[in-house]
């Protein structure tokens, strides 16, 4: 008996696990073959709150992951790329998209056998996974955790049965009235928040049902349970991210919570009304009714909270107030941590977003040398030299704290199961941006301490011609930088990169013919010390062009 228990309790627990791996490996195979399509389609939303719920959908729909759609919304408000009122949309359309699930095993996982199907499914997804020539290989994935997930479903029918006593303790929960449905949907929020699936929830409401373990009432109660504990990976992807990251997550948790205790108060017209859609009685065709009942309900709660965007948006606001942290003078990633749930892709965009706020650092701290000299020229006894030095060397702080953290999600991020060939080599070159930009902030405080040796020596004289030509030096520097950091976005052709190779050429030509000039003026009989801070700040400057092409390279 004991022995039979325990079979039984791990025949489950295994067809459950081998259920929530196929619908994993489902979801990143997907994700995988589809590149990055899906995050353009998510970047596209604009600021219609109807686009939005349609993308949500449709991501949702195609990744079959209402959770790793809600991820990605919480990790693209968190990079500051989609906003707080967007992000509402896509979320009300995510939970109506992770309905098609239960839609896929109501219609084919108890009509005929789905063993017989996952056979041949995961034969051809083992076929493509060696056709690595051809990007389709990518989807290979795809096909094999569908076999996975119809072996999963097809386990769980067979393994999910009850004893007589514990099937009759189901059925007592539905006499219990109201605190029965109550503890419905309790159950289906605590197992859909421990097994981080609200579509395998589902799938397990389906199975018992279609075995005669729970009446129509308690299955509507488990589902719309499920719909709450769907919340908890937006709710971990929000802790340590930004205020308005957590008021993302905030609003999911709101929308579903709030969805389900209003059709508690009107549960028997609700139940009614999917009776009159669907032909036949819950309990002649009782896995269509659940199906329908998820949709329904998910629909529902977004016709009545759509209208209200602004105003829910406002209501978090309120509820996350700013924390002072978000204003700390370090730099904080503000990325999500990654998790297998979600595309390598959601994180390039974030990645390179920050790699762009990196670059601007470094443009300010190439303005402050810049303006620290033409101020020395105006009035060299006037010019903060040391304040200027003061902030070159923070920003040059706060970058190293950029390429520490950016270098360090760029290294966890490549080694994602769900990242290909393209996104590691990628991964790779944006590293070697990352770092060069760390080594170009080097560069430019060591320019910021030799300029202040050079301001402060007896025979410094921004008039004079010396002085003249490298202040154009300094700035065509400068212009080489800011043109490629166009390009970090836009990319580069190739006549560009040939422009580019031109520039750098000319940096270094003007690097021998001023280093020859200074020589000449050190045998005419100049201040040694003076000429020697000028070359020095020359070979600096050549440096800092050098990583700017070193850029170029890796664009």
């Amino acid at each position: 008996m004991i022995l039979n228990i325990f079979a039984q309790v791990f025949g489950f627990i295994g067809s459950l696990c081998l259920l929530l791996f196929g619908m994993n490996m489902l979801s990143d195979g997907i994700q995988k073959g589809a590149g990055s399509n899906l995050q353009k389609l998510l970047g596209k939303i604009a600021g219609n709150r109807f686009t939005a719920v349609l993308t949500g959908i449709g991501v949702t729909a195609i990744i079959q992951s209402s959770g790793a759609t809600t991820v990605m919304v919480v990790s693209f408000v968190n990079a500051e790329m989609l906003t707080l009122k967007q992000a509402i949309g896509v979320i009300f359309g995510a939970n109506i998209g992770t309905t098609v699930t239960a839609w896929i095993v109501s219609l084919f996982g108890f009509s005929f056998s789905i063993a017989d199907a996952a056979i041949p499914l995961f034969g051809i997804g083992f076929l493509l996974k060696r056709m690595k020539k051809f990007k389709i290989h990518n989807f290979a994935d795809c096909f094999m955790g569908f076999a996975i997930l119809f072996m999963g479903l097809d386990l769980l029918q067979k393994t999910l049965t009850l004893s007589s006593e514990s099937a009759a303790v189901l059925q007592h929960l539905t006499n219990l009235g109201i605190g029965g449905l109550l503890l419905g949907v309790f159950i289906g929020a605590a197992v859909t928040a421990l097994i981080h699936s609200s579509s395998a929830m589902t799938a397990i409401v389906l199975t018992m049902a279609a075995n005669n373990f729970l009446t129509w009432e308690l299955s509507a109660a488990l589902v719309l349970g499920s719909n709450i504990g769907s919340t908890i990976d937006a709710v971990m992807s929000a802790f340590g991210a930004t205020t308005n990251a957590k008021r993302t997550a905030l609003v999911h948790v709101m929308f579903n919570v709030v969805g389900t205790i209003i059709v508690l108060c009107f549960f028997k017209p609700f139940l009614g009304l999917v009776d009159m859609i669907v032909p036949g009685t819950p309990a002649s065709n009782i896995t269509t009714h659940i199906a329908m009942l998820h949709t329904i309900f998910n629909v529902c709660s977004t016709l009545i909270f759509l209208p209200f965007v602004d105003q829910i948006a406002f209501l978090a606001t309120k509820i996350i107030k700013t924390t002072p942290e978000e204003s700390n003078s370090h730099y904080r990633f503000p990325a999500i941590l990654p998790n297998s749930h979600v595309s390598a892709d959601v994180y390039l965009f974030q990645i390179q977003k920050e790699i762009s706020k990196m670059s601007a650092k470094i443009m300010e701290m190439f303005d402050i040398i810049s303006n620290t000299l033409a101020r020395a020229g105006r009035n060299p006894q006037e010019v903060e030299v040391e304040k200027s030095v003061d902030l070159v060397q923070q920003l040059e702080e706060y970058i190293d704290e950029m390429n520490e953290a950016i270098t360090h999600f760029l290294q966890h991020v490549s080694r994602l199961p769900n990242a290909n060939h393209e996104d590691r080599i990628h991964f790779s070159r944006l590293m070697t941006i990352t770092d060069t930009l760390e080594s170009l902030s080097d560069e430019n405080s060591s320019i910021m301490y030799t300029l202040k040796k050079y301001i402060e020596s007896e025979s410094f004289n921004f008039v004079s011609d010396q002085t003249k030509k490298i202040c154009g030096y300094l700035e065509s520097v400068r212009l080489f930088y800011e043109r490629v950091c166009v390009n970090f976005t836009i990319g580069m052709t190739g006549e560009q990169k040939y422009e580019y190779e031109k520039l750098e050429d000319e940096i270094d030509r003007t690097k021998k013919s001023l280093k020859y000039e200074s020589r000449k003026r050190i045998e005419s009989g100049s201040d040694v010390k003076a000429e020697l801070a000028y070359i020095d700040l020359v070979r600096k400057i050549e440096k800092a062009g050098d990583c700017i092409y070193t850029i170029v390279q890796a664009i």
